[in-house]
């Protein structure tokens, strides 16, 4: 494919399971721009015509993308000849390239391409999250606010025709009597309210914009950022805490910065254009105002620490209401099951009480400084006026009445901005708060530093572990002590020991789950810290105890996505699972809905679907960890029977406590407190091992004891 030539060129090998394609889909430039970026390369989809073609200084190749779904790879571009030369993807170095003219380009090709480069050292998408960030994504927009911002400017100077005209009106169409002066002034009021309609309507529609794609990169780059974090991270934490401190606490970040901030910067222009024709106006009252709006502010910085104390301190209780919440909607079948609702109900209660308690304590502290600002916006309203008509009253004229009254409305316009400007440093200490708490989900250290480096070698299955320990963070003791083993492709290796010995943390470091151990885990001799993990897990097939189950159809669980794969994947994949029977009986088959929990299916069938989703890619490698303790005997016994043709032709780690399953295994590596006890077959094992040998007669006392003789 020419995108893969084409990445090649860049260093970057791509890896085609990385491109998510529906059966005989065309790919589309956006998709193949992001298959690219999973390699590492900076790629965008464009559309050129002939004339930018030929400009290109191209120092990599260019994808052309053409109308029959094919691509060619632009090598060269010769503007005095007017002309470029094209490869083919599948033609090699030494063939040489095709001379392609406008005429003979323009019947294949509309004009679409992808860009491909490598990507700077420095990319903002890997810079920690802060207000500084996302202030940037809004800067991202500029384009759109530069014409939010000259519709505001034009707003402003329309704000100031009204007073102007009404103190044009009061001192000399009423005094003099003058009905020209009227009607020209009726023509100038009315051109200035369709403008400013227009302009009012265009500006909305703009900022409507610009928060809908900030809110959309937001969404896209957080959600792209919890995918990257470590499994043990989503152990460790409540879904409901990593809900709040994302989802919710962003969208107050996002509303501020396309909300609030951008109306009150935008305000702020009307105050700039409005100061100094209320100086010239009248320069006592003027001073007067700003010194009010001065006071204001004062209050309000007076204030902010300890309102961003309480404003934190009600946060952290809205996180632990979420937390409660979500938890019980995830465990709602165990809550049902054990009569648990009086006692989710009291936690819910409590978390509701910290919750009020937090809020009005907020909400009183807040009430202070309105309280203290309430009296002086009042005298910038009433007070001013009645200082204004003192002064005309006692000036001796020199103070117009249209003037003092066209001072007013715009007076009114500027105290708005300066009260808004005031309030905005207290939203500032919300925003920073909810940053905080954003930031500590959002910068954790990810699975991997680089999601698209690593090697994508081939995998035949053959797994070596050499001198491999591994502790749990608070744990006293390892969970794996200089565990070393090693198995050939194909080999089918079972894995049993007591609780806690090891067997499901020597899985996890197989799946790439757990990286900071000691020692060396390696596939085929490489190093399983330096190949790709989405590689990695690609050829890894893993089942486990409990199994999650997507709201879609079963053939839509089977497939899990996996592109290019059809149905009669899935029937495959399902027959080798043993849970084709009880699919082809239910009224729609492998089109049959999987409701959320999966409450239209049993445990067995949940599991042996779980089966069927890690066997549809033929992985090189199967992992089942207690994958089949769940299962009623019937289900355990039918994949128990189909476990020779699912290990064929692939590496299967079976991890069980039921001895049983694992006595045709190739080898069984015994497990104690960490340690490796024994390796061999189980006839072997049951001769020399004596902890393999506990476990055995434990399992199997009822068969081993003579019956007594009556």
């Amino acid at each position: 494919m020419a995108i893969a030539a084409a990445a090649r060129f860049h260093g970057a090998e791509l890896d085609r399971a990385d491109i998510r394609l529906a059966e005989h889909e065309v790919p589309s430039p956006a998709a193949l721009s992001a298959w690219a970026q999973t390699g590492g390369l900076w790629a965008k989809g464009v559309r050129l015509g002939w004339k930018q073609l030929v400009a290109l200084d191209l120092k990599a190749p260019l994808v052309l993308l053409l109308n029959d779904g094919s691509a060619v790879l632009v090598m060269a571009a010769d503007r005095k000849r007017n002309v470029i030369l094209l490869r083919h993807s599948r033609l090699g170095p030494q063939d040489p390239p095709m001379v392609v003219d406008e005429k003979t380009l323009a019947q294949a090709w509309s004009g679409e391409a992808v860009m491909m480069r490598t990507k700077r050292s420095s990319s903002a998408e890997d810079a920690p999250f802060s207000l500084g960030w996302v202030a940037n994504l809004v800067w991202q927009e500029r384009r759109s606010m530069r014409d939010v911002l000259l519709a505001s400017l034009v707003l402003s100077i329309l704000t100031v025709l009204p007073p102007l005209v009404v103190s044009t009106v009061i001192d000399e169409v009423v005094t003099y009597q003058s009905l020209s002066t009227l009607v020209l002034i009726s023509l100038l009021i009315g051109i200035a309210m369709l403008s400013e309609t227009m302009l009012g309507f265009a500006r909305r529609q703009l900022i409507l914009v610009v928060g809908a794609r900030v809110d959309a990169k937001l969404n896209l780059h957080v959600f792209q950022r919890i995918l990257g974090l470590p499994m043990d991270y989503f152990e460790r934490n409540q879904a409901g805490m990593i809900w709040a401190n994302t989802g919710i606490q962003l969208a107050k970040i996002r509303e501020f910065l396309t909300g609030k901030l951008l109306t009150t910067m935008l305000d702020l222009m009307t105050l700039v254009v409005l100061l100094p024709i209320l100086f010239y106006l009248q320069p006592l009252l003027s001073l007067i105002v700003l010194l009010c709006a001065g006071a204001i502010t004062g209050i309000m910085v007076a204030f902010m620490k300890p309102m961003s104390r309480r404003v934190k301190r009600y946060i952290e209780a809205e996180t632990a209401k979420s937390s409660v919440m979500v938890e019980t909607l995830h465990g709602i079948r165990t809550v049902k099951s054990l009569a648990l609702e009086p006692q989710q109900r009291e936690r819910w209660d409590a978390r509701i009480a910290e919750a009020t308690k937090a809020k009005i304590e907020a909400g009183r502290l807040a009430n202070l400084p309105q309280a203290l600002i309430t009296p002086i916006e009042s005298f910038m309203q009433r007070g001013v006026l009645l200082l204004g008509a003192y002064l005309a009253l006692t000036d001796g004229g020199a103070v117009a009445v249209g003037g003092l009254v066209a001072f007013m409305m715009l007076s009114a316009r500027v105290a708005a901005p300066l009260a808004g400007l005031a309030r905005l440093m207290e939203s500032i200490e919300e925003v920073r708060t909810a940053t905080a708490l954003a930031a500590s989900v959002l910068n954790q250290r990810p699975e991997t530093a680089d999601p698209a480096g690593g090697v994508r070698p081939r995998l035949q299955g053959a797994i070596t572990f050499r001198n491999v320990g591994y502790s749990y963070p608070g744990a006293t003791a390892p969970a794996l002590d200089r565990v070393g083993f090693g198995i050939a492709p194909g080999t089918v290796l079972g894995i049993v020991g007591r609780s806690g010995s090891g067997k499901s943390t020597l899985t996890r470091l197989l799946q790439g789950i757990t990286r900071d151990y000691q020692g060396h885990v390696s596939i085929d001799g490489i190093d399983l810290r330096d190949i790709n993990l989405s590689h990695l897990r690609r050829n890894l097939g893993v089942v486990l105890q409990e199994n999650f189950l997507f709201r879609g159809t079963i053939r839509e669980n089977i497939l899990a996505g996996r592109p290019g794969l059809t149905l009669s994947d899935a029937v495959r994949a399902a027959q080798l699972a043993g849970a084709a029977e009880f699919i082809e009986r239910l009224p729609n088959g492998y089109e049959t809905m999987v409701e959320e929990g999966s409450p239209n299916l049993s445990g067995g069938q949940r599991q042996r679907l779980a089966i069927a989703r890690a066997l549809v890619h033929d992985p090189r490698i199967l992992i089942l960890d207690e994958a089949t303790s769940a299962l009623d005997p019937e289900s355990e016994a039918l994949v128990n029977a189909n476990l020779a043709q699912m290990a064929q032709g692939r590496t299967t780690v079976i991890v069980s406590h039921r001895l049983s399953s694992l006595t045709g295994c190739d080898a069984i590596l015994v497990l104690d407190q960490g340690r490796i006890v024994d390796l061999a077959p189980h006839g072997e094992l049951v001769r020399r091992c004596p902890v393999y040998q506990q476990l055995w007669h434990q399992q199997n006392r009822h068969m081993i004891e003579s019956p007594v003789s009556a």
